[in-house]
C-alpha cells in the first residue's frame, strides 16, 4: 500500500505540482486543502501516514495543524517561502524544504520522513476501516 500524504497548500498552482510529483513518486495524495480549517478537518476525519504544510495559508499560520498532527504522532514538514528561523522554536525541528524546491529534494524529505517513524507508530493513527 502506497504512503497517504496530506498536503496543505493555499496556492493552487504549488498544489497540482506538488500532487503531481507525489504521485509520480508512487505516493497516494490526500488533499490538497488549502485552508486552517479544512485541514483540521482531515486531520481528524481522513486517514494519511504523512503530511506537508505550507505555513501561510491565506493569511493563517498552519501551526494550529502541526499541533494537531504533532499530537496524533503524524509526521509532516513545512514546505514554505520562509526560512527555518522565521518558524517558532517548537516547530524549527520540522522545517523541510523552502520554496521554490526541486522533486528529488521533496522525495528525499519524505523518505526521511517515513525512517523516522517505525511502521507501527505510523499506522496507529489510522481509525479502523469502515469509521
Amino acid at each position: 500500500m502506497s504512503p497517504r500524504v496530506l498536503v496543505v497548500e493555499d496556492e493552487s498552482l504549488i498544489a497540482m505540482l506538488v500532487e503531481d510529483g507525489l504521485e509520480t513518486l508512487g505516493y497516494e495524495v490526500v488533499g490538497p486543502v488549502g485552508t486552517v480549517d479544512a485541514a483540521l478537518r482531515m486531520v481528524e476525519q481522513t486517514p494519511f501516514d504523512l503530511a506537508l504544510l505550507d505555513i501561510n495559508l491565506g493569511g493563517k499560520q498552519s501551526f494550529p495543524i502541526a499541533e494537531a498532527l504533532e499530537s496524533r504522532g503524524i509526521p509532516y514538514v513545512f514546505l514554505t517561502g520562509y526560512d527555518r528561523s522565521s518558524l517558532p522554536l517548537a516547530f524549527q525541528h520540522r522545517f523541510g524544504l523552502q520554496k521554490p524546491f526541486r522533486m528529488s529534494a521533496l522525495q528525499s524529505a519524505l523518505k526521511r520522513l517515513q525512517e523516522s517513524t517505525p511502521a507501527s507508530k505510523a499506522a496507529a493513527h489510522r481509525p479502523p476501516p469502515g469509521q
